[in-house]
């Protein structure tokens, strides 16, 4: 891993400093490029991490039931063949902070063990 030293300005590192350990996450989830509405789901993860959950709260973490519910029909319109570009995009989309959160959750459960 690269250890990064940049300057901000002071009201700026006042906000950031809480985030801790969740700001890589944030970064990552910020540079996503995010075109559709799954950046309503990014943004409740950010929301989240910005909170400075403890570890147990981040292993427990499952995105709001509307994400969810989003998720699952986007899946079963792709399986049966009826996805629309613009929600195979959202699925990409939706799937890339899936892979994030799965990341984050791999490396809190590594260093609190």
């Amino acid at each position: 891993m690269i250890q990064m030293t940049f300057q901000v300005p002071d009201e700026l590192a006042e906000r950031i400093e809480p985030l801790g350990n969740w700001l890589p996450t944030i970064i990552e989830l910020s540079l996503v490029g995010f075109k559709t509405m799954a950046t309503v789901t990014a943004s409740e993860v950010i929301e989240f991490l910005s909170g400075n959950p403890t570890p147990e709260r981040v292993l427990g973490y499952h995105v709001s039931e509307n994400a969810q519910t989003r998720l699952q029909r986007l899946l079963a319109l792709n399986e049966a063949g009826l996805i629309s570009e613009m929600e195979q995009s959202e699925l990409d989309e939706l799937q890339q902070v899936e892979h994030i959160l799965i990341l984050l959750k791999a490396r809190v459960a590594t260093q609190h063990q």
